[in-house]
């Protein structure tokens, strides 16, 4: 086996095709996201004759220590671990990062834990998230919810001072980021920048892979997304929501899922909810929200690391102490 940098679009975008366990995470286009906010990458693939798996690495410059990581990857075979660690620590070296880590969609640890990887600290994407089969008819899918969400969907559809707007357009982020804002302050979190969710936009929008929808009622934005639609998926990627007796979130997810089944999709990932018993985890309130349009739970394994320097360990403690405050 051997391993060789990937340049051409076709053929990444190619090979993901043809696996099913991956996100968006994983596109060329997530790559392309992470160079336009000056993060080098570098997309690598695995060989033995043919390409058996690839990854996207990311080296991540932070004040507790830079590191290598690599988000919902590998994808391909499992038995091209050992070979792609061995790439990674060369690179890492040469970048002075002090640990490699990988948000792996496997369900089986072993294959890092063999080759001296540890559970990490903090997660950087979903562990744990929602998805919902959209190949079945709409009415369907609808008799699938929970009766409480198909309820308010219905009344979200008759109600005139509804309205569901869907945008191409990257100038209706500032309407977005506006409500994302607030809904930060509301939540407790730390939201990205403007210039941030632009960029991200205009990479995804160049292969009309991502839609604003913009929530109004009595001609207020009072709910907004941004969703990604990327190889047979939709996933909600963004949310934000001003709190309203109003059934506009119901009814702008629903617009969403549509859309996506539109396009082809087979999923939808709601991305990220709560595990199972933690009621004051800080997203328990919209886990419950999620879960209400029907579907279920995939889980991955815990994020690995494998520390490469003693610097490593200060990184490791002070993202405890984070996960802690935050209450994750």
């Amino acid at each position: 086996m051997e391993v060789r940098e990937i340049n051409n679009k076709n053929i990444w975008e190619g090979f993901l095709l043809e696996n099913k366990e991956k996100t968006f995470l994983d596109s060329w286009n997530w790559g392309e996201f992470q160079k336009s906010i000056e993060e080098k990458i570098w997309r690598l693939g695995v060989y033995d004759k043919e390409l058996k798996a690839v990854a996207l690495v990311v080296k991540v410059k932070a004040k507790r220590g830079t590191f290598l990581f690599i988000p919902h990857g590998p994808i391909g075979e499992k038995n091209i671990l050992p070979v792609l660690v061995e790439e990674l620590k060369k690179i890492a070296k040469k970048e002075k990062a002090c640990f490699i880590r990988i948000a792996s969609l496997w369900t089986d640890a072993r294959p890092f834990k063999d080759l001296g990887f540890k559970h990490a600290p903090i997660h950087m994407h979903p562990e744990l998230t929602w998805e919902l089969d959209i190949t079945p008819e709409e009415e369907e899918i609808l008799m699938g919810m929970r009766k409480t969400t198909r309820y308010l969907i219905r009344q979200g559809e008759k109600d005139k001072n509804i309205e569901i707007i869907k945008s191409s357009n990257i100038n209706d982020l500032e309407k977005f980021n506006c409500l994302y804002e607030k809904t930060a302050l509301r939540h407790h979190f730390f939201p990205f920048s403007l210039d941030y969710l632009k960029k991200q936009f205009s990479c995804f929008n160049q292969d009309n892979q991502i839609l604003i929808f913009l929530g109004k009622y009595k001609g207020e934005i009072i709910s907004s997304a941004i969703m990604v639609f990327w190889q047979n998926t939709g996933f909600y990627h963004h949310g934000a929501s001003l709190t309203s007796k109003a059934p506009v979130s119901y009814l702008m997810q629903w617009e969403a899922i549509k859309e996506a089944k539109n396009r082809g999709c087979r999923k939808y990932n709601f991305w990220g909810i709560a595990p199972e018993g933690r009621k004051n985890h800080p997203w328990a309130g919209l886990s419950l929200f999620k879960k209400g349009f029907g579907g279920y739970a995939k889980q991955y394994i815990r994020t690995q690391d494998l520390p490469l320097s003693m610097r490593y360990w200060f990184t490791n403690l002070f993202e405890r102490f984070r996960r802690i405050k935050r209450g994750l």
